[in-house]
């Protein structure tokens, strides 16, 4: 358990500063650190949300890392459970300046809304995704001509100017991929997202041919889930998040229209991971997904 190393124990000091996905995900490891300490020292929840003059609601939301917190509060915080003085305090304390510095998407705050930026955070963060897709091609896997073409399903009224945007955005996310420790990728696509001609034929054609290419990388699993097989997911497409660092716990991602849904419930968690293992079970396996590519890549020159 974290809390019972000093906070400036190397190890600590490496987990605040090689977590990834910037202030969104420190506010969460900052978070779990102050829920252990609160239930370390059998201190309520309500006690402690008095302390720091808030809600018990809002104090649950910011041990869930879900809002910003202030450098006196956490102090307060600190001062309640015992913590007046020493490393572990000036650890804690120097993790909230570091939760409250910008990241990469804050450039593009105007257009992406407070349900996604969590995401967006927390999928540069992971270990390990694993996402189930029926309508379209995964957004990691994307080439930019057919994140245009589902962009511009997305928002049909979209200037030039702010379509470009979503798309650069979509573009720099993609980047997670290519870095030296990218998380690894495990996807199960269902064969109507790749048959569907979003952004027309050649768009469709170089977005395979990229899926080609990308599923020989180690980081990336690919598996196609052919019309002939049943499928083990009648709720629709989803990704688990899996984490390095031990305080984070899994998180289950549900996208809707213009909101979505993170469950990170044990008993969620176990029924998503079961129906991913089904999915898999059931798609084509790994190894017959570069011949799947290659022929509906010849069927689509051959029309």
């Amino acid at each position: 358990m974290i809390m019972a190393r000093q906070a400036d124990d190397p190890s600590i000091r490496r987990l605040f500063a090689s977590s990834r996905g910037g202030p969104t995900v420190l506010r969460m490891l900052l978070g779990a650190q102050l829920r252990r300490l609160r239930e370390d020292r059998n201190i309520t929840r309500e006690s402690a949300a008095y302390a720091i003059r808030a809600s018990a609601s809002k104090m649950s939301r910011l041990e869930l890392g879900r809002v910003g917190i202030k450098e006196r509060d956490v102090a307060d915080l600190l001062t309640l459970y015992g913590l007046t003085e020493g490393p572990e305090r000036a650890g804690l304390m120097s993790l909230v300046r570091q939760a409250a510095a910008p990241h990469w998407s804050d450039e593009y705050g105007d257009i992406l809304p407070s349900w996604q930026e969590m995401y967006v955070a927390l999928e540069e963060a992971a270990a390990r995704l694993r996402t189930f897709e029926v309508q379209f091609v995964p957004s990691l896997l994307r080439t930019e001509e057919y994140t245009r073409a589902v962009t511009r399903l997305r928002h049909p009224r979209a200037s030039t100017d702010d379509l470009e945007r979503r798309v650069a955005l979509e573009v720099a996310r993609r980047r997670l991929l290519t870095r030296p420790d990218a998380p690894k990728l495990w996807a199960v696509i269902d064969e109507s997202a790749l048959r569907r001609q979003l952004g027309g034929r050649e768009v469709m054609h170089d977005q395979l041919v990229h899926l080609l290419e990308l599923s020989a990388l180690p980081s990336v699993t690919l598996q196609i889930a052919p019309f002939e097989r049943g499928l083990g997911a009648p709720g629709g497409p989803f990704t688990i998040m899996r984490f390095a660092e031990p305080d984070l716990p899994d998180v289950v991602y549900l996208e809707q229209l213009d909101s979505a849904q993170y469950l990170d419930k044990r008993q969620e968690i176990d029924l998503y991971s079961r129906t991913m293992d089904t999915l898999c079970a059931q798609a084509a396996p790994p190894d017959r997904t570069p011949q799947f590519l290659r022929e509906l890549i010849r069927r689509a020159d051959s029309e």
